[in-house]
C-alpha cells in the first residue's frame, strides 16, 4: 500500500515523508500553540479488530488513552480516526477512579490504554481489570517513539503522554491484554520481597565487613555468616570508647543479618510452596530455586502469549541482536527485554557450568570442535581469523541455535588476535586487541652516549 492510500485512510496530506503528514489546512514549520499538540502519521491502523487473549477479534471504536501517577491520572479518548472525544484529569483515589470510570463508560464500546501497567500504572490497570473492562498494556518505550514525531516542540505534559499513549494502542499491533491474576500477583510481590532481603543482606555483610576490617587484622572472610562473625568478636575486648561503640554496632548488624536470613528462609518457604501448588516444574532445572521460579511464573504470565520459543527469547533479552553492516556479518548480547528474568537465565546457566549438569555437558560439547583456525584468502600469510562465535551457554541453546546460521562465516579481524577461550559476554565492546607477540625490549646503549 502507497503513501497516498495512507493520506486517503487517515484524512491527511502527502508531504513527501513518509513518517509525518500534515491534516488539510495545516501549515507546514509552523508549531501550533495548545496545551496539548496532537500528532498525525501515515501510518495503518487497526481500526477493525483488536486482538483479544484467545484469539477472539472485537470490533474497537474507541481508545482510552491513560497517562497514570500515583495520586492522578489523565486520559484522552480516541476514535478509529484519532478524533479526539475526550479528556480529563482524575485522582486515584474512591472518589476520583469513579469519575473516571463514569467518563469512560460513556462510550459503549471502549479498550483502555494504560502506560506502563508493569510500574506506575499497575494500581490503575488492577483496578480497571476488576471491574471488567479491557485494558492493553502499553509499554514507555512505544508512547515516547510516537511523540518524537508530534508537533509540539518536544513538549511533555500529562495531556500530550495521554494522547500518545492513546495513538500507540490505536496503530501498534498485538500488544499485551492486562489479568489480574491473584496468585501470579501474589508469586510476584513475594519474587520481589525476596530480592529486597538478598539485597539488604548484601549491604549488611559489607558494613559489617568494614567495622571487622578495624576491629580484627585483616578482616574477615568474605563469605561470612552470622554465626562465624559471632565467633570472631567473642575474645575481643575493647580498649577505648571508638573500639567499644565499634563492637556495639557489630553486635547490631549481627543481629540485623540473622533477622534477615530468617526472614529469607520463610520467604523461600513459602515460595516453594506456592510454586508447587500451582504444579510448575521448573524447580526441577538445575540452577532454579523457589524465587527464581516465582520470577519466571510472574513476569511470563501467560505463555501462550508467545508464538514460539524465538519470541520468548527475544522478550527476555537471550537472543543476540544482528549488528551486521556491509559485509561484516556479526551478533551482540541484547541489552533490552526484560531484565529480570535475564538475570534469572543467566544465573542458572552460571550454576550449570559450575557443576556436572547437562548445561555443563552441551557447553563442552559446543567447544569440542572450537574455536578454530582458517586462512582467509584476502588476509596476508600471517594473519588468521576465528571462525567461533562467542559463547553465551544459556541451558536451552538458544543463542547458539540463533547464530547457527553464521557459524562457518569467516570474520576478518582488524589485526592478528590470538585464540581465546570462549567466554560469557557482557558487553557489545570489542576486546581490546592482543599482540601475538610482546614488543622486544630496547636496551639502553650506555656506552654510545658517554
Amino acid at each position: 500500500m502507497g503513501c497516498s492510500q495512507y493520506s486517503a485512510a487517515h484524512h491527511l496530506v502527502w508531504c513527501g515523508s513518509l513518517l509525518a503528514c500534515f491534516p488539510p489546512g495545516a501549515v507546514q514549520g509552523v508549531a501550533e500553540e495548545g496545551p496539548a499538540p496532537k500528532l498525525d502519521l501515515a501510518v495503518p491502523s487497526r481500526t477493525d479488530t483488536m486482538f483479544g487473549r484467545h484469539g477472539r477479534n472485537r470490533a474497537m471504536t474507541v481508545i482510552i488513552g491513560m497517562d497514570p501517577h500515583k495520586r492522578s491520572a489523565t486520559i484522552e479518548a480516541i476514535d478509529s480516526t484519532s478524533k479526539v472525544l475526550a479528556t480529563g484529569r482524575y485522582g486515584t483515589d474512591t472518589t476520583g477512579y469513579a469519575e473516571m470510570l463514569t467518563a469512560g463508560r460513556q462510550f459503549p464500546d471502549r479498550v483502555w490504554a494504560v502506560e506502563g501497567c508493569n510500574g506506575i500504572g499497575r494500581h490503575l490497570a488492577h483496578r480497571l481489570v476488576h471491574d471488567r473492562e479491557i485494558v492493553i498494556d502499553v509499554p514507555a518505550k512505544l508512547s515516547a517513539q510516537v511523540r518524537v514525531f508530534a508537533t509540539g516542540n518536544g513538549r511533555k505534559t500529562d495531556p500530550v503522554d495521554a494522547h500518545s499513549v492513546a495513538l500507540a494502542a490505536l496503530h501498534a499491533p498485538n500488544l499485551r491484554r492486562v489479568e489480574a491474576d491473584s496468585e501470579l500477583i501474589a508469586l510476584g510481590m513475594l519474587a520481589d520481597r525476596r530480592d529486597e532481603l538478598g539485597r539488604t543482606r548484601t549491604e549488611t555483610v559489607c558494613r559489617l565487613h568494614r567495622l571487622l576490617l578495624e576491629l580484627i587484622p585483616g578482616g574477615a572472610k568474605t563469605f561470612l555468616s552470622a554465626r562465624q562473625a559471632r565467633e570472631l568478636i567473642a575474645p575481643i575486648t575493647p580498649a577505648d570508647a571508638a573500639a567499644r561503640v565499634r563492637l556495639r554496632l557489630v553486635v547490631e548488624l549481627i543481629e540485623d543479618l540473622e533477622t534477615i536470613d530468617r526472614k529469607t528462609k520463610a520467604a523461600d518457604k513459602e515460595l516453594r510452596q506456592l510454586v508447587t501448588e500451582r504444579g510448575s516444574t521448573l524447580m526441577d532445572l538445575h540452577g532454579i530455586e523457589p524465587s527464581s521460579a516465582a520470577r519466571l511464573l510472574a513476569d511470563t504470565g501467560d505463555i501462550r502469549r508467545f508464538r514460539d520459543r524465538d519470541r520468548f527469547a527475544s522478550w527476555n533479552g537471550t537472543a543476540p541482536l544482528d549488528a551486521s553492516s556491509g559485509d561484516q556479518q556479526r551478533h551482540r548480547l541484547s541489552r533490552a527485554g526484560n531484565r529480570k528474568i535475564n538475570r534469572v537465565l543467566h544465573i542458572m546457566a552460571i550454576v550449570q557450568l559450575r557443576n556436572r549438569t547437562p548445561g555443563r555437558v552441551y557447553y563442552d560439547g559446543r567447544r569440542a570442535g572450537k574455536p578454530r583456525w582458517k586462512r582467509s584468502e584476502r588476509s596476508n600469510a600471517d594473519s588468521r581469523t576465528w571462525s567461533t562465535p562467542r559463547c553465551s551457554p544459556i541451558s536451552d541453546g538458544v543463542i547458539w541455535q540463533a547464530r547457527e546460521g553464521n557459524r562457518e562465516r569467516l570474520l576478518t579481524p582488524a589485526r592478528p588476535v590470538p585464540t581465546r577461550t570462549p567466554i560469557l559476554r557482557t558487553s557489545h565492546i570489542p576486546d581490546p586487541p592482543h599482540r601475538l607477540t610482546p614488543h622486544p625490549q630496547r636496551r639502553l646503549d650506555i656506552e654510545g652516549c658517554q
